[in-house]
């Protein structure tokens, strides 16, 4: 019996180890090859487009990532808090990701009335004109509107790990992308026609998504009150931070452009194609880790053990990431171009914010997708109290300063979030599961 026994163990353990192996094998290469493509995409329209004309999609590009967030508010962490434990039910998993697409396209018409004048004066501010500014802004919108239903249209999916055709539409999204963006820029390297070769491949890979989301959850379903009641709830306690993130991380822009020149936000611009490779790792961590730590039983045990081996991989994974940067950053900057061959320094301040960042990402996303969430105003009072110190010490009109103030701000995100996620884990009763694996 104990022989019959440690042979069904061995088989469940080589099981996993084999699922696992094909799930990273195929995350990773799919994820790999996505930004690859977006790296040499980045890597053209940095080459193609005037420092004046990088400038200003640097800026837009960043609004854009603010309007996103703004527009979630913390509507995608409830909806997946939510979605983890009705997963395996196809019509109440509908329900939820109807009425998580319904709430952002709300809070995306109100974003789009605070944050369009912002992003108007900044362009404005920085030598564009108004028929440039214009155009900018039309170009802006409908990648804003993509960017507000592809994460919920890859919840389901993700839920029930099928990878590959989440892999499959990411790819030719992004080979989208590189042939637009080439064929454009390479004539008129304008502003604007770079945001239009970004948002066309995208709405076109929602189109997709959509059919593949609708084998997990039915697109029938109305939005339901309850759910969005759940949802609101939790945007609430999230929507101070997230709006505070989204001032605080917008202050360093903001500075450059009264105090820095043109050149400074160029050069944070390029510098920021580093991501690439951060991003790798986060959405290699987003699609299979944090779907089944969702999901997985309540218990102590069961939630601290692989809560703690994420925080060492990634930070392990950060540590090889920063030597290489370091070892290679001649030839990094090489690929940038010769407007950037002096950055070697900011390039390794870089590297370190980006890596503290992928920790701090990855972490945040598995603690609120338990439904956990801190005291709002605690830490808004603890990032306020942060943000004045670091710009008391550092010069955020120089780019050192900027990268300074985004390392020191990104390290206390991530103490407070893998220290809360302990707490959690440490009140999470025994006997009671939450979610089912």
């Amino acid at each position: 019996m104990k022989t019959l026994t440690k042979s069904i163990n061995i088989n469940w353990n080589n099981t996993k180890i084999n699922e696992w192996s094909k799930l990273i094998f195929i995350t990773g290469s799919g994820q790999l090859l996505v930004q690859a493509v977006g790296f040499i995409c980045g890597i053209l329209i940095i080459r193609l487009l005037p420092t004046q004309e990088y400038a200003l999609y640097t800026i837009a590009n960043t609004m854009l990532g603010t309007m996103t967030m703004l527009a979630d508010s913390g509507i995608s962490n409830g909806i997946m808090a939510e979605g983890g434990k009705v997963w395996q039910d196809k019509k109440k998993l509908g329900v939820v990701l109807a009425t998580g697409l319904s709430l952002r396209k709300r809070f995306g018409i109100y974003t789009l009335l605070v944050t369009v004048p912002v992003l108007a004066y900044l362009l404005l501010d920085h030598g564009a004109s108004w028929l440039t500014t214009g155009l900018i802004i039309l170009a802006l919108i409908p990648a804003f509107f993509a960017a507000l239903s592809d994460s919920f249209l890859e919840m389901a999916p993700k839920l029930h790990q099928d990878i590959r055709p989440l892999q499959k539409n990411g790819v030719e999204v992004s080979l989208g992308r590189l042939a637009l963006s080439a064929l454009f820029l390479f004539i008129f390297p304008f502003t604007f026609l770079a945001l239009i070769a970004n948002s066309l491949p995208r709405i076109y890979g929602n189109y997709k998504l959509g059919k593949i989301s609708a084998r997990f959850a039915s697109k029938e379903e109305k939005p339901d009150p309850v759910v969005e009641q759940q949802v609101i709830r939790a945007v609430k306690r999230t929507m101070p931070v997230i709006i505070y993130h989204c001032i605080s991380g917008q202050i360093a822009i903001w500075l450059i452009s009264f105090l820095g020149t043109t050149n400074s936000i160029s050069e944070l611009g390029a510098l920021g194609r580093l991501s690439m490779v951060f991003n790798l790792f986060a959405i290699l961590f987003s699609t299979i880790v944090v779907p089944r730590f969702s999901r997985m039983n309540g218990s102590k045990k069961a939630l601290l053990r692989p809560y703690l081996f994420v925080q060492i991989s990634t930070l392990l994974i950060s540590g090889v990431i920063i030597f290489f940067i370091w070892l290679l950053s001649k030839q990094i900057l090489w690929v940038f171009g010769d407007k950037y061959s002096g950055l070697s320094y900011e390039l390794l301040l870089t590297g370190i914010a980006g890596c503290i960042g992928l920790m701090s990402g990855v972490c945040s996303q598995m603690v609120v997708s338990r439904g956990w969430f801190m005291n709002t105003y605690i830490l808004i009072a603890i990032y306020f109290s942060s943000t004045v110190i670091s710009l008391a010490f550092f010069n955020i009109s120089s780019l050192i300063g900027v990268l300074y103030y985004n390392i020191v701000i990104t390290l206390i995100t991530y103490l407070l979030v893998f220290f809360y996620g302990l707490i959690s884990i440490n009140k999470t009763a025994r006997t009671a599961p939450v979610h089912q694996e």
